[in-house]
């Protein structure tokens, strides 16, 4: 399982997200506006549609008892991640782990039981994929409609199947390092494709180019230079 600090990668996105819709509104409006975006802020929405449900309510009573666990379960040889929101995934989850009782259990039989009692229900769910391994759990799951997925090491990302098969993982080779590893664009555009670029650059390595862009002539880019207004990562001398 790989736990990492996600607030600022997560920011980022809701903040091209924004920027994209502020240009979409200039188009529209012909006006400009000014953005504001905090990581707090785009957490709480980020976390809320699931980490945050039961505070949706106000004055409604929240569950009793120990803290509800979390979807990841330890198998006979490593851990899992399973859910079951609709009443169809409930039933292929209970067909999956041999346990039919349990889906006309009146503890489990609706979205809302299942909720209200999620803590023993996951507890329940646990000490039966405890009981065999990943692969077998997973094609059980896979069999019966049940969203579920490996949890794997950071190591084990490289060699996963659908990793590979999505092309996600390319090679570049980067100036005084050599081969490097980077995931491609996580979109795939059908009419304008994504791609990376080449290896990262090093500092004031594209300045001319990305000067010139600006319509900038040579004699004004070297002006800028010159003046230390541009860098193009080279001491003048």
């Amino acid at each position: 399982m790989v736990r990492t600090i996600i607030a600022d990668k997560t920011t980022g996105a809701f903040a091209a997200q924004a920027v994209c819709a502020a240009l979409f509104a200039r188009e529209r409006t012909g006006k400009g506006q000014h953005v504001r975006l905090s990581m707090l802020d785009a957490m709480i929405a980020f976390l809320w549609p699931e980490a945050m449900s039961d505070q949706a309510i106000p004055g409604r009573a929240k569950p009793a008892g120990p803290p509800r666990p979390d979807l990841i379960f330890q198998t006979a040889d490593g851990f899992i991640t399973a859910g079951s929101v609709s009443n169809a995934e409930w039933r292929g989850l209970c067909t999956a782990l041999d346990k039919p009782e349990l889906i006309n259990d009146p503890r489990f039989h609706t979205p809302a039981s299942r909720s209200a009692n999620a803590a023993e229900r996951l507890a329940l769910v646990g000490a039966v994929l405890a009981t065999r391994p990943t692969q077998e759990w997973l094609a059980r799951l896979a069999a019966n409609d049940v969203p579920c997925a490996p949890v794997l090491r950071r190591d084990d990302v490289l060699t996963d199947p659908q990793v590979i098969h999505n092309d996600l993982i390319e090679t570049i080779d980067q100036v005084g390092l050599g081969p490097i590893r980077q995931a491609r664009p996580a979109a795939r555009f059908d009419g304008t494709p994504a791609a990376i670029q080449g290896p990262a650059p090093s500092i004031g390595q594209h300045t001319k180019a990305v000067l010139a862009e600006l319509d900038l002539s040579p004699a004004e880019i070297g002006a800028l230079i010159a003046s230390g207004a541009a860098s193009t990562g080279k001491r003048l001398t």
